[in-house]
């Protein structure tokens, strides 16, 4: 039997989603309280992997049981009461023995926020910025990720992935109001690290200390060296996570 796991967490404490040897993951922490609840070790397949710090507002994770689970609200019960409060299951339901929640996604969406002046209250979940950013220009930048495929500049090196191809269908700054700001890009997949480093060239863009051209010659050499540093992980969330069937 397989089941569909919908939940969020807030990635502070954890080392990333997926299980690392020496330092506690996500993953690790969910199928600890899976094999104590269901009494037998219950490996998670994610949708994906977020970097260390990195937040889920939605991340979707299978797993499969010999004996179909009778209760599914008891269980999430069960897994919130024994876990962190930094991760929350909402749902568990059964799918088709087949269904993947990594490989069947057909979209992930992240957000970086960001703000102006400082704010306590924001801090560490929004990163606050010089208030001279120039948005529109970082919107203009932000374009030409939809016109190619090879993301190599933003990927971390020495992965382990196939291909550093991605079809990115939106990227876009958006005011929240009260000088807040928001990135949200929409991508088929997306690389390690390729998020936070985005935004770090981008924001070399909003600091006019690169131009529009320069953001798509960076992406052009296909090289991490150029393009702009990685932003730091606790603004970002995973938002949300499509698939052709509802999950």
């Amino acid at each position: 039997m397989r089941y569909f796991m919908r939940l969020s967490y807030r990635g502070a404490a954890f080392h990333g989603w997926q299980v690392q040897p020496h330092d506690v993951s996500v993953q690790q922490t969910i199928e600890q309280a899976l094999a104590t609840l269901l009494r037998q070790p219950t490996p998670l397949t994610g949708a994906g992997r977020t970097d260390a710090g990195v937040n889920a507002r939605l991340m979707v994770a299978h797993f499969d049981v010999e004996d179909p689970i009778t209760d599914h609200d008891r269980l999430v019960r069960g897994l919130n009461a024994v876990l962190p409060r930094d991760i929350a299951i909402h749902s568990i339901r059964q799918v088709a023995s087949d269904a993947h929640a990594r490989f069947d996604a057909t979209s992930r969406t992240y957000k970086y926020f960001a703000h102006t002046g400082k704010d306590p209250f924001l801090y560490p979940l929004s990163w606050q910025c010089p208030a001279t950013m120039d948005w529109d220009l970082m919107n203009q930048a932000a374009q030409c990720l939809l016109r190619h495929s090879d993301f190599t500049s933003f990927s971390k090196l020495h992965t382990d992935v196939k291909t550093n191809n991605c079809v990115v269908t939106h990227a876009q700054w958006t005011p929240l109001g009260d000088d807040r700001h928001v990135f949200t890009i929409t991508a088929d997949r997306f690389l390690r690290n390729m998020v936070r480093a985005i935004v770090g060239t981008l924001v070399q863009v909003g600091r006019h200390k690169l131009t529009v051209q320069g953001f798509e010659d960076i992406i052009n050499q296909r090289d991490r060296c150029a393009a702009g540093t990685s932003m730091p992980p606790h603004p970002l969330f995973l938002w949300s996570i499509t698939y052709p069937y509802e999950t």
